[in-house]
């Protein structure tokens, strides 16, 4: 599992707390996509297991050490949804939760880490909670979640929630440009839009996800001439969500352009077409194009068995309706 820089420092905060006797029993982590924070908890992880620790390191050496390797230990446990399935049920957290009870296999400690804690039902949540509150000797749990506020009050309440912040840009930036022969101003789009996370931008720097997101603005560039329902088919696609971000932010650019902010830009590659957008739309309509867009990717996100192009398409021509009173003043001026 790769290991980042800039993990250095939490990890060396939570082992410290640990050989201080005051680490919590359950950690909450809160992360971007991108930061790395499995690397995080597979580090504490070994740590925890690990039976002859070097100070802050894990020995490597000892049998703890070998079975994480090998990904075997049976003491340290993965809790998430089946392949294909969305949610985390009950079963899987008993089934967990009756094995923590049980003397250690290897006289160690016993680890729990749960990668998306907002996969868990309702039902699971309640039965996590119930270990939460009275927790088995020397048992740890790693909870990861991307938006802890939609999770439950009282789980949360039981965690002591750590949030895993991005580095500075510089920082990421000259990490960024070791991994990759991207140009300095495609690091820093792709860093800005990646809202800092440095692993999830160098993803999207990947030369298959950059070309898609090159061809949304070369479409939208087309489409805000002629016909916005061109860019059906550049959106409709299982990363639609991504693809809504990657126009939210050429919106938002467009907004701090006309209030003169045209050096905080996100999308530093493409000036050209965020003053073209900013000349097209007044404020008023930047902004009610910007709420449209994060409502229609938020009902994709959260909505079950939504019809995505059906929604797309109603958004598009949402949309239009905006443009239109913009293209009659045109017309006129001319």
């Amino acid at each position: 599992m790769n290991w980042y820089p800039w993990l250095n420092q939490p990890y060396r905060q939570i082992v410290e707390q640990h050989q201080g006797d005051r680490g919590h029993h359950a950690l909450l982590i809160q992360a971007l996509p991108g930061m790395g924070d499995d690397a995080l908890v597979w580090a504490l992880s070994r740590w925890l297991m690990c039976l002859q620790r070097d100070g802050l390191k894990s020995c490597g050496r000892c049998h703890g050490c070998q079975l994480m390797q090998a990904g075997t230990h049976p003491d340290w446990y993965k809790l998430e949804a089946e392949k294909g399935k969305s949610s985390l049920g009950i079963d899987a957290v008993r089934s967990v939760s009756e094995k923590l009870y049980h003397h250690a296999q290897q006289g160690g400690a016993k680890v729990v880490w749960l990668p998306d804690a907002a996969q868990l039902t309702e039902a699971a949540a309640n039965a996590l909670l119930k270990t939460l509150e009275e927790p088995p000797k020397n048992t740890w749990f790693f909870l990861s979640s991307r938006e802890p506020q939609r999770l439950l009050a009282t789980l949360r309440s039981r965690c002591f929630s750590w949030h895993l912040s991005p580095p500075l840009e510089a920082q990421s930036l000259g990490w960024l440009q070791k991994q990759t022969p991207a140009s300095s101003e495609a690091c820093t789009t792709a860093l800005r839009l990646s809202s800092g996370a440095p692993a999830a931008a160098l993803a999207l720097l990947d030369e298959k996800h950059w070309a898609q997101r090159q061809l949304l603005c070369s479409q939208l560039s087309t489409a805000l001439q002629q016909d916005l329902l061109s860019l059906l088919p550049v959106l409709n696609h299982e990363d639609a969500a991504a693809r809504i971000g990657w126009l939210c932010a050429l919106l938002i650019d467009a907004m701090k352009w006309q209030q003169g902010g045209g050096q905080y830009i996100a999308n530093v590659d493409q000036q050209v077409l965020i003053a073209h957008i900013a000349q097209q739309l007044p404020s008023s309509a930047l902004d009610s194009s910007l709420r449209s867009w994060m409502t229609c990717r938020d009902r994709l996100l959260h909505v079950v068995a939504v019809n995505r192009e059906l929604l797309l398409t109603e958004q598009l021509l949402s949309w239009e309706q905006i443009f239109k009173p913009m293209s009659s003043v045109q017309r006129f001026r001319e």
